[in-house]
Formats: C-alpha cells, sequence, structure tokens
C-alpha cells in the first residue's frame, strides 16, 4: 500500500447544548476550503535541473521551494495536500451534524465530534475522566489480578503488554483465527530503546523526562514521577529486547504459530492467560496464533522479575498515555513537546477541528464517509476507476508472460492469482452499523473507550465466523490505497480517486502516471516479497518453483543494495529490506501502468510525439508520477521514518524507480551511464 503496507493520505461560532464554545479561542476555525490540488502542475517543474540527473528535482523542485512545510505538519506532500482538503469537507460535515443534525447517525457522528471538540470542558476535567483506570491499577496487589486488569484496559483501548485480535488463518484464509502480538512499546521501534548511537541515547532521556513530566501532572511529587519513569523505561527497554525486528516481521513464516492455550501458558507460565480470554469472552478458544512466541517469554521475565510498583508505573503509564492528546491543556501540550516536537519536529500543534475531525474519521468512518461520498465521489468516476483497473489487470498479464525468468508453470499461477483479485473501489457496498455503539456529546474519554471497545468486540467476534470479504480497513475519505494478501484484494478509497492521483477529465498520461501506477502498484504487492508467498485463495503456499523462486530472489536482492545506498538525511539511509515490498511495487507499478497507457495511446490513435504544454505524452506520464511524490519532510521525521516506515522517502521513490526503467530515459534523451540511466538497474516485475 502506499502509506502503510498489510503486506502497508471559516470562522466558526456556535453553541452547544451545554453552553460550551464550539472552538476555543485560540483554535480557530479554517476561513476556506482548502483550494482542489491540480493534477499536472507545470509551475512545479524546475526546468533549471537535468531530469535525467536528479529527476525529482525537475519534477518537484518548484513545488518543494513555492511549498514550506506548515508549522502543524511534520511533512508536506501531494498527499498531504488532498487530505486537508478532504478533511476540511469532513470537517464541513461535522460541524454541520455537530450544529443540526437531520438523521439519527448525523447526530451520533455530530455528538462525537461536538465531544471532542468541547475544550473548555476537557481543561476544567483535567484527569478525572481517566481517574477510575488510575485508581483500578493502584487497586493492584498481586501479579496474579495483572490478567483481568489488562483484558479489561485492552477492552477500552489500552494498549499495555500486547495485542489481541482477529486475522485470517495463513494455511486457510476461509477462516478467521485468534492472533496475538507483540506490542506495549511508547516509542516508535523497539531500535528506539537498544541503539547505542548518540542521537538514539538523546532520545531516550528526553522520553524519560517527558514520563516524569506527565507523571507530575497526574499529580505525582517530582521524585515519585522519576521512579515511576525509570520503572517505565526499565519495562519497555526489556520488552524491546524481546520485540521482533520489523524486517523479521515481513517473512509470513516468521508470524505464524499455532499455539494451543496450554502452549501459551507454557510461554508465560506468570500470566492468567484463562483469565485473560474469559475476560474477551474467549473461554472456549482452544488455538489461537501466537505471532511472536519469544516475546512472550520475555513477557514472563518482565512479570516475574519486576516489582508490582514496577508493573504499576507502567500501566498507569500507559492510561494516562493512551488519553494525554484527550486531556486538558497541560496534558495535550507536553504530550505533543515530546512526540510531535522533539520525535517529528512539529513547530505547532495541530489545530483541534483536525484532530477532532481525524478521530471522528477513526471512530464514525464509515457512517460520515456515506454522506461524504455522495457529495464527493460522483459514479462517474468509481466507473472511469474501473475502466483503469481493467486496463491495468491486462498490462499485467501481459507482463507476466513476456517474463523470460519465469516457467510456464509459475506463469499459470502468477494468473490465476491476479484473475482471483478482489476489488475495492471508493467505499463499501454495506455499510456499517454503529447502532450499538453509543455517544455521549458531554464525555470525550468515554466515546474514545467505547469506541475501542465498540471495534474490540467487532474484530474479536470474528473469531471462528466465516471471512467478510466485503468488509474495508479505510475509510472512505482516506488518501490511501491498499494490497491485503491474504484477502487478495485491492482497495483504492473515494479519498484518493481525487486530484492530483485521479482526474478522468485530464489527458491520459497524467492519469496513468498518477492513479494508474497507484494501481499498478497495489497489484504489484500481490508479487512482491512478502505477497508472493499467498496464493490466489490467499494462503501461505509455495505456488514458485524452487528455480523460479531464486530468479525472483536474485531480483529482489538487486532492489535492497541498491535502496540501502540512498540517504534520507546525514547519516541516515533507507533499509533496503523494511522498504523492499513497497520499493517492488513502486518500480513494478511504474512499468505495467506505462504500458497500459501505451495501449489506449494506439487505440485512441494519439500521436505518441504529440506534445501538451511541451510535453509528450511519455514524459507527461513520468512527470506525472513524479509529483504524487513532492514533498518537505523535517529532518527528525525522515530519519524516524528510515527505521519505521516500510516506504521509501519521495524523493527515492521517484527517483529510484524511474532509474530502474530504460523507458524514462528515452522519453527524456537521457544516455546510458547518467544518474537516472545506470548501465546496471534492478526489475523484478
Amino acid at each position: 500500500m502506499l502509506l502503510r503496507s498489510f503486506a502497508s493520505l471559516l470562522v466558526v461560532s456556535s453553541s452547544f447544548a451545554l453552553g460550551q464554545s464550539f472552538l476555543a479561542a485560540s483554535d480557530t476555525a479554517p476561513t476556506s476550503e482548502p483550494k482542489k490540488p491540480i493534477s499536472f502542475d507545470l509551475s512545479a517543474i524546475d526546468t533549471t535541473a537535468d531530469p535525467c540527473t536528479d529527476f525529482y528535482q525537475y519534477a518537484c523542485g518548484n513545488w518543494k521551494k513555492n511549498n514550506p512545510i506548515p508549522a502543524d505538519q511534520t511533512r508536506w506532500g501531494r498527499f498531504n495536500e488532498l487530505a486537508e482538503r478532504n478533511n476540511y469537507l469532513l470537517y464541513a460535515d461535522l460541524k454541520a451534524a455537530a450544529d443540526a443534525p437531520k438523521t439519527p447517525l448525523q447526530k451520533k457522528y455530530g455528538d462525537y465530534f461536538a465531544a471532542c471538540m468541547n475544550t473548555e470542558m476537557a481543561d476544567k476535567l483535567g484527569a478525572k475522566p481517566i481517574q477510575p483506570w488510575l485508581t483500578q491499577v493502584g487497586g493492584l496487589k498481586d501479579k496474579k489480578e495483572l490478567a483481568a486488569l489488562v483484558a479489561e484496559m485492552h477492552q477500552h483501548g489500552v494498549a499495555a503488554f500486547y495485542r489481541l485480535g482477529s486475522d485470517q488463518d495463513q494455511k486457510d484464509s476461509t477462516k478467521q483465527i485468534a492472533d496475538l502480538g507483540q506490542g506495549g512499546l511508547a516509542l516508535p521501534d523497539r531500535d528506539y530503546y537498544l541503539n547505542t548511537d548518540e542521537r538514539s541515547v538523546k532520545i531516550r532521556e528526553q522520553y524519560v523526562e517527558h514520563v516524569t513530566k506527565m507523571f507530575v501532572l497526574l499529580g505525582d511529587s517530582a521524585e515519585v514521577a522519576a521512579t515511576e519513569a525509570k520503572n517505565v523505561m526499565e519495562v519497555e527497554t526489556t520488552l524491546a529486547k524481546g520485540s521482533m525486528p520489523r524486517v523479521e516481521m515481513r517473512d509470513p513464516h516468521n508470524v505464524y504459530h499455532i499455539l494451543t492455550i496450554a502452549e501459551l501458558e507454557g510461554l508465560t507460565p506468570q500470566y492468567g492467560w484463562k483469565i485473560y480470554l474469559a475476560a474477551n469472552q474467549l473461554s472456549s478458544l482452544k488455538t489461537l496464533n501466537v505471532s511472536q512466541p519469544e516475546y512472550f517469554k520475555t513477557l514472563n521475565a518482565v512479570i516475574a522479575g519486576e516489582s508490582v510498583p514496577a508493573l504499576k508505573s507502567y500501566l498507569r503509564w500507559n492510561v494516562l498515555h493512551s488519553s494525554a492528546g484527550e486531556l486538558s491543556d497541560p496534558f495535550v501540550t507536553e504530550n505533543f513537546n515530546f512526540f510531535a516536537a522533539t520525535m517529528g519536529g512539529q513547530k505547532e500543534q495541530t489545530p483541534r477541528w483536525k484532530r477532532c475531525t481525524s478521530a471522528t474519521d477513526r471512530a464514525l468512518g464509515e457512517a460520515v464517509g456515506q454522506d461524504w461520498v455522495s457529495r464527493n465521489f460522483p459514479p462517474a468516476a468509481k466507473q472511469n476507476m474501473e475502466g483503469l483497473v481493467d486496463a491495468l489487470t491486462k498490462s499485467l498479464a501481459a507482463d507476466i508472460q513476456g517474463l523470460d525468468w519465469m516457467s510456464s508453470a509459475t506463469k499459470v499461477e502468477a494468473e490465476k492469482k491476479l484473475d482471483a483479485f478482489r476489488r475495492k473501489i471508493g467505499y463499501p457496498e454495506t455499510w456499517r452499523d454503529y447502532s450499538k455503539f453509543e455517544v455521549k456529546r458531554d464525555d470525550r474519554i468515554g466515546n474514545s473507550a467505547r469506541s475501542a471497545y465498540f471495534n474490540r468486540r467487532r474484530i474479536l467476534d470474528r473469531i471462528g465466523k466465516p471471512v467478510n470479504e466485503k468488509e474495508w480497513g479505510m475509510t472512505p475519505p482516506t488518501v490511501n490505497a491498499s494490497y491485503n494478501p491474504a484477502m487478495n484484494d485491492i482497495n483504492f478509497p473515494a479519498g484518493i480517486l481525487q486530484p492530483p492521483f485521479y482526474d478522468f477529465k485530464i489527458d491520459p498520461a497524467v492519469n496513468f502516471g498518477a492513479i494508474g501506477v497507484v494501481i499498478g502498484h497495489e497489484m504489484t504487492h500481490g508479487f512482491d516479497d512478502e505477497g508472493s508467498q499467498f496464493d490466489a485463495q490467499g494462503n501461505v503456499r509455495m505456488w514458485w518453483t524452487p528455480e523460479d523462486r531464486k530468479e525472483f530472489d536474485k531480483r529482489t536482492d538487486c532492489e535492497v543494495k541498491e535502496y540501502d545506498g540512498f540517504e534520507v538525511a546525514s547519516g541516515q539511509k533507507l533499509n533496503g529490506k523494511l522498504t523492499l515490498g513497497e520499493n517492488t511495487a513502486d518500480n513494478g507499478g511504474l512499468h505495467i501502468a506505462y504500458a497500459a497507457l501505451l495501449s489506449v495511446l494506439a487505440k485512441d490513435g494519439i500521436d505518441p510525439q504529440s506534445k501538451i504544454d511541451g510535453y509528450t505524452p511519455a514524459q507527461r506520464y513520468f512527470l506525472g508520477f513524479g509529483q504524487v511524490w513532492c514533498e518537505n519532510t523535517r529532518e527528525q521525521t525522515a530519519r524516524m521514518r528510515a527505521k519505521t516506515d516500510p516506504h521509501s522517502s519521495g524523493q527515492w521513490r521517484t527517483n529510484g524507480s524511474v532509474q530502474n526503467f530504460d523507458e524514462f530515459g528515452k522519453a527524456f534523451g537521457c544516455k546510458v551511464g547518467q544518474p537516472m540511466m545506470p548501465t546496471n538497474s534492478c526489475r523484478v516485475w
């Protein structure tokens, strides 16, 4: 997917019924609708740059110069432009529903948004909304009570120690099984606890200072808060040591271990798993997938080795951290200061209306999405998108047939998988039912907890039931796309089917360079290093001949080494193994979308040498692709993403892909040996 891979974008013044102002004076609402992004931006092009030396600079140089990162952002790119506009349109719907709802569903999501926007009440209550949870943690006297307490916390959105959910069985994708995995860390990745470089050590020191300040805000003395923060760091560091690295989790075989409950208890004998499962209405569960068994041995060591006070410090922190952004201003500010400013380089807090719009979308996305889609995604757009997917499917099929390194036997299996792709375009066929989700206009923290409970029950209730092939994982306004290997489906929410990604009024070259490559990207995920291990039915099965798999691995190894050399900040390079799936999808998408474009040009009788705005269709195709990835990123965020994000930065998603595609060099008259047309390049698909 584009941003996160499976295998993964008016001054208001009114009053609420409770007499609270809709917006705090310091949190001004938007004064106008953000301008709609355009699909092809001539002004973004830096004609002083040589496209054969640095195509990204050529395609995006002026855009980068003219679009500095807003103070409330850590990264600003074309995705953000569209997401900001989508969020504004969503905000307008939410505000209207909060002020004058016309349906029961609008009343529900309007009240959720209203409660979130009520800064006066949040500041008045301080930490009182989470006090019942803190009291419950404070009452922990014996480690035998831990499982019941954690079960309660998990059900209401406090993610301590580990995660429990449901997933499709890798060996039988028609089955939904329980899935247990590592978790419980507040920093972005295990490496932040374990790396010994100067920057990592400094971040750990700042993290402990942050946790200390948060405990002081709760009312602890400075001395007690410091002790608690030390306990938190000690527990989390031990958990980090037992956590599986991100790169290893990319291999589905590494995260598939079906165990009985007795075997799970053997991994963590100090923990009451039967108590925990019973509290989650899973007493009858016989087996489950334990994604990282070694982690649960580590969890056992933590429970056995840490004192009850230390464990209570860790649990108190989880309660506080999970709700910090929803409490009074001192908590919100300190939470921002560390996680956004220190970790990401963000200069100013994101305005509350944006935060509450996003929060409501997360909680009630398919309720809000129904109204959003009706106004922002016409039927014609969906119909045209279907045509584009058809074109890309034919192109990928031809690409598979033309591979000189793949045998006929494997090609047959690959075509079966391609033919079985499910499509999800725009929005769900059936909208989610929120009737059992209670929303209160005066209870922001309670709404979040009930949302967590509603979604957790929805996920856990899947266990043992048939797979719902039509269920969506993203909300309609989302600017993103995805491929799910277990479902073998490609997903394109209405949110991304807008300019600059998709505009059915513009020439096909730009559309194929933008949304066409997105479609090809998601399709290629079915055949990247991870997706290629799943068959047409979504089961993990080796459908390749051994010889073909060796040839495939040889080609992906080329990409790993290539992207390992790309630098995103001084001394900070990409991790070619972490980003391998996305890099393969970027490169494959660029190839097959280009082939699809050539077929359309031939069918429509368009001269490949004709020009629009001085550029041929091929050049507009590559510019349409490159301009999707125009972005500016704060250094802290660039470094963090290099460690945690399976996607390369915009610069290398662009240059890394075009330098592996000879047709780019031909389109811009490059010579072999120039940076964008190297002598040796990598190609998988």
